[in-house]
């Protein structure tokens, strides 16, 4: 059995398929249409989805969306009933609404031989939490859970709270929009001066360089019931259909989510180009730890209400790695499964996964340990495509090209990555990463000159051997999606600077060599020259959506200085000196 799973305008659009309940491929449409967070109808998601399957769309027999437009209807009916003068952008989501109920002819465009009622007959509407929650849930190892999904809003909810047991999903508690976490974030994110759509990363990014001084006076904002739930003071707030959200050319946009009363507690905004001020540093800090309140309010609840000793979180506030490293010690929870793709895209997986176990009542399968889903190249299609540019370049055996590559990270140089499939979610994990060495002091800055551009407080991730998690941090566990962050052992730190963010702490991978075994490799051959099992990894690309294709690792080479590129066995460096492009020398036609 084949069942296709889309998350289709809404922000991080993808498509993921499923055999028989096994994962064949799942990516975000912004990959190919290098846009990032875009929301339109997957198409290109789709076509490689079934072109990686084998099959045809007449072949797929259920097609899962992970939305749900009569989920809460008579909720949202009162809301606009309580506040007219929301109408006219309900009216305007409306329009996005029949976009999704005109899936049948966007699957007819890509796949004309399919006739649209045919693919009517297989749509199946999965509510938007429901499906958060099935994407952790049914991925994760555990037979049964306590469930909780957090994120701006999604089908008129921003938090559900359930249990998971064998193939059944319990729905126990939800919290209805406006009151929102998610929302909640990002308005200090747009009060702090990071506009854009996703840029609530940087908030979490800049706390650990301030001090929470200010957690009450945000926690005002904030109402944490005694029955577990929460709400908020809907007076600082503008409701996203007011304050201007929307999809322009499939680019999710939001205008500003605080309202007068929000700056009369909190001042001016922080305006483009000025600088970050202690106060700014400090209101990061205490909107990170009221955050992580919330978050641990809401999981100590659905742990007394469920009596489970395992959590699977979801939602796009589980993209919050500092709360979800401490998870487990701040609510008693012994285990929790995070997915690779936690955010919105996951909901393609996630209404897959619920549709094939909770209502067809198939049986679990393994756990989903690897997020190694996306498109791949071999070295001879590769080598076809650096002949054609005239690019010079080698072809390595494993031994040699890890030699090489080790080498150069020593020396010390900034090498791309690009390696077997591509990862499904918002992190690099070693399929399409740019790596350093995390003992150079000198990394970070390095870095950010060459290639990422970005703002100097943001930190660079460790990619750690997994069997040596517990020499370099305080905390062992299995992290295979950079998920979580954990506090470096305190005499580690002065020997991976690079990798150490200002509180003493690492957004770990934990490199498992069954699953990432070419990556598992090259961190080895590197420990083995340092005896640092440890590589700096952040992702592959320059204000752009991570590199799909070849191609794209390319461009992004030359346009930067990068110090090499790998591409599988390929491998390209620059001339001494040279900061520009690549050596002049034509390849080899043997490829050696």
């Amino acid at each position: 059995m084949y069942v296709l799973g889309l998350n289709a305008f809404h922000a991080d659009s993808s498509a993921a398929i499923f055999r028989d309940g096994i994962m064949i491929a799942a990516t975000e449409e912004e990959r190919f249409t290098r846009v990032k967070h875009w929301a339109g109808f997957p198409s290109q998601a789709v076509r490689f989805c079934l072109h990686e399957a084998g099959i045809g769309l007449s072949d797929v027999d259920h097609i899962t969306i992970g939305r749900d437009p009569r989920a809460k209807f008579f909720h949202k009916l009162s809301y606009l009933l309580r506040n007219p003068s929301l109408v006219a952008g309900a009216f305007r989501r409306l329009g996005n609404s029949r976009d999704v109920a005109n899936l049948e002819d966007l699957f007819h465009e890509v796949d004309p031989s399919v006739p649209s009622s045919a693919v009517r007959s297989r749509i199946r509407n999965i509510e938007h939490h429901r499906s958060h929650l099935a994407s952790a849930f049914y991925a994760s190892p555990f037979e049964e859970a306590a469930l909780l999904s957090i994120d701006g809003s999604g089908d008129f909810t921003t938090t559900m709270m359930g249990v998971g047991r064998g193939t059944r999903i319990e729905v126990i508690d939800s919290v209805d929009f406006p009151a929102s976490i998610g929302l909640f974030y990002t308005a200090f994110t747009q009060f702090l001066g990071f506009p854009h759509y996703g840029d609530e990363y940087k908030v979490m990014g800049l706390a650990p360089y301030g001090e929470p001084r200010y957690v009450d006076k945000v926690l005002e904002l904030v109402h944490l019931k005694p029955e577990g739930l929460f709400g908020w003071d809907a007076r600082y707030f503008v409701p996203p259909s007011q304050a201007g959200f929307e999809y322009i050319d499939h680019v999710p946009s939001v205008g500003n989510l605080y309202a007068s009363p929000f700056l009369t507690a909190f001042g001016q905004p922080r305006q483009k180009g000025e600088a970050l001020t202690q106060y700014h540093r400090d209101l990061a800090a205490s909107v990170q730890r009221a955050t992580e309140q919330i978050i641990f309010h809401l999981l100590r609840t659905v742990r007394q209400r469920t009596g489970l000793d395992n959590v699977c979180v979801a939602g796009g506030v589980a993209q919050n790695s500092v709360a979800n490293g401490k998870m487990a010690e701040a609510t008693g929870f012994k285990g929790v499964y995070i997915p690779s793709a936690g955010h919105d895209a996951g909901i393609s997986m996630g209404s897959a996964l619920y549709q094939y176990h909770h209502v067809l009542g198939r049986p679990r399968n393994p756990a989903i340990r690897s997020a190694y889903t996306g498109i791949r190249f071999g070295n001879e299609e590769i080598e076809v495509m650096l002949r054609a540019r005239g690019i010079a370049y080698r072809r390595m055996e494993d031994d040699e090209l890890y030699d090489a590559v080790t080498n150069k990270l020593l020396q010390p140089g900034v090498v791309g990555w690009f390696q077997g499939r591509a990862e499904f979610g918002p992190r690099a994990l070693g399929g399409r990463s740019i790596l350093a060495d995390p003992r150079n002091p000198e990394a970070k800055d390095l870095l950010n000159l060459k290639i990422k551009r970005r703002e100097s407080f943001r930190p660079f991730a460790p990619s750690i051997l997994r069997e040596y998690t517990g020499e370099w941090f305080t905390r062992t566990d299995d992290v295979p999606f950079m998920e979580k962050v954990f506090p470096i052992r305190p005499e580690k730190r002065a020997e991976i600077p690079a990798v150490t963010h200002v509180d003493g702490t690492g957004r770990l991978q934990t490199v498992d060599s069954t699953v990432s075994p070419r990556y598992h490799a090259l961190i080895d051959a590197f420990r083995r020259k340092t005896g640092v099992p440890i590589l700096l990894n952040t992702s592959f690309n320059e204000n752009e959506p991570i590199v799909n294709t070849p191609q794209e690792a390319l461009d992004c080479y030359l346009r930067t200085r990068m110090d090499m590129l790998v591409l599988e066995n390929c491998v390209i460096e620059r001339g001494a000196g040279d900061d520009t492009s690549v050596a002049e020398a034509g390849p080899d036609p043997k490829g050696e």
